[in-house]
């Protein structure tokens, strides 16, 4: 029997990640939105490619919250998106109610779910759907790190003209400007970035991964990044419907891991059949401890908005 997923919010985001699911053929889907027509129009199309991709999943489409009932996976990518000029944190205010108000129709139909949560400010609004959902912190996580960390290397690849396969790396912390590139710990191909690249050029690269959601808005002038979330919901997704127990940098609830105590914020975690299984603390130098500690602060702040 096929695991259904449930994907909340049908614009670019959620569209996106809905069809890349289906085309796998791993779950079945529903995709819900409060505009009418949208999510059933794009379930539709969606449903229509699977027998070009021999695809025999299901997806449908719908404005209210009864056909989720009892998903396995709900990921909530609902909310307005940055416009040039915003940060992710202008966004605070109008998703946080947005989210409580989804996560509370996924409570009521989806009880025993897995919440991955999308919108932005990711942290906070992981952190709101705790709250709210009243799940065990193993069944709320943040799309945030698998996101920041493939933007960074994908950069560093494109730097050293080398296959992404061969760059291994995290970004750890808040997924905003102060994100923490762990660079003592980041290889090519086995080698350390400082043997490869200057210290000037791998600040550049840091400051690149840290704005790298801006300079997409920037770019696109309507609208913000798409598919490289959507790639990273989906490589959540089927590390819990496969039960991988696979080792993603992913936003948890830490209760002292890292010095951080009640907060959500990116860190490796074990992803599996049960959502977060295991919390890996790695070892940091004295900088990157530092810098972390200080991307907590950030997200704590936006906590204490929520709560003001």
């Amino acid at each position: 029997m096929k695991s259904k997923v449930t994907v909340v919010g049908a614009g670019n985001v959620g569209a996106t990640a809905a069809q890349q699911l289906f085309s796998q053929g791993n779950a079945d889907l529903i995709l819900v939105d409060v505009v009418e027509g949208l999510p059933q129009g794009k379930a539709l199309d969606i449903l229509e490619s699977g027998p070009a991709l021999d695809i025999d999943s299901s997806i449908v489409g719908t404005n209210t919250y009864e056909e989720t009932q009892n998903s396995d996976i709900v990921v909530i990518t609902s909310g307005i998106a940055r416009k040039p000029g915003m940060s992710r944190d202008d966004l605070l205010t109008t998703n946080r109610n947005i989210v409580a108000s989804v996560v509370k129709s996924i409570v009521e139909f989806s009880p025993n779910s897995i919440l991955i949560i999308v919108t932005n400010p990711l942290d906070a609004m992981a952190q709101q759907a705790f709250i709210t959902s009243e799940f065990p912190k193993n069944r709320v996580i943040g799309m945030a790190g698998i996101l920041d960390t493939s933007r960074f290397r994908s950069f560093i690849a494109s730097e050293l003209k080398v296959s992404v396969d061969s760059v291994r790396g995290y970004v750890l912390g808040g997924h905003g400007d102060t994100m923490v590139p762990l660079i003592g710990t980041t290889t090519i191909g086995g080698i350390p970035i400082t043997d490869l690249l200057s210290k000037e050029r791998i600040e550049q690269i840091i400051t690149r991964t840290q704005n790298g959601g801006l300079e997409i808005v920037e770019l696109l002038k309507t609208g913000s990044a798409y598919y490289a979330p959507a790639a990273s919901i989906v490589r959540m997704v089927n590390a819990i419907i496969l039960d991988k127990n696979e080792i993603l940098p992913c936003t948890a609830y830490l209760e002292g891991e890292y010095d951080i105590d009640g907060l959500f914020v990116g860190v490796p975690v074990k992803l599996g059949k049960n959502g977060i299984t295991e919390i890996i603390e790695m070892k940091l130098t004295q900088q990157e401890h530092s810098e972390l500690k200080k991307s907590s602060e950030a997200v704590r702040t936006l906590i204490e908005q929520i709560n003001s």
